[in-house]
């Protein structure tokens, strides 16, 4: 695992499908959360998922917050998703600009077109399951981080390239 950096598309670990954690509780699996906390604030991300830290395993985290790159009215809390399952996506639907930290060296951003609800269950940290609901901005880190489960990332999912920006006019953009 590199040491606090998250892995590029490119690297291999960003395009495998993860596999079920069998011991949601055990101390590798506390060590990777940790980690995982750690590098999404400190590349002020609101999400990161395993495979962005190298580590091909179930587990995703979301925290929708006020970022150096984005602000936010609602601080939201951690969430830890470990073996998540999608249950329900709404067939309403939202196109909004996505940025990763596994593309971050390059700097994109792209239109992506997601459900504006979801309905996810995973274990949490105890091994216990729980069932989410979520809508609006929560619904879609949890639909991206999901797909880096996947092996996917957002930029598979932008329909029209013509509509990519770079990190500066993203940023003139948003404001």
């Amino acid at each position: 695992m590199k040491s606090n950096q998250i892995y590029q598309i490119g690297d291999q670990a960003i395009r495998l499908r993860s596999k079920k954690v069998i011991y949601p509780t055990n101390k590798a699996t506390k060590g990777l959360i940790k980690k995982m906390i750690s590098v999404m604030r400190k590349e002020h991300l609101v999400g990161i998922a395993a495979p962005q830290v190298g580590v091909n395993q179930r587990v995703f985290v979301t925290q929708p917050r006020s970022t150096k790159f984005r602000d936010r009215k609602h601080e939201g809390k951690i969430v830890i998703y470990i073996n998540p399952r999608i249950l329900r996506l709404s067939k309403e639907k939202d196109i909004a600009y996505e940025g990763c930290g596994s593309v971050a060296n390059a700097g994109i951003f792209g239109r992506v077109n997601r459900s504006k609800a979801v309905t996810i269950q995973a274990q949490n940290q105890l091994g216990d399951w729980f069932t989410l609901k979520a809508s609006g901005f929560l619904a879609r880190i949890i639909q991206h981080e999901y797909d880096h489960l996947e092996g996917m990332v957002f930029l598979d999912r932008v329909k029209d390239t013509r509509s990519l920006l770079g990190r500066e006019a993203y940023f003139r953009k948003s404001r």
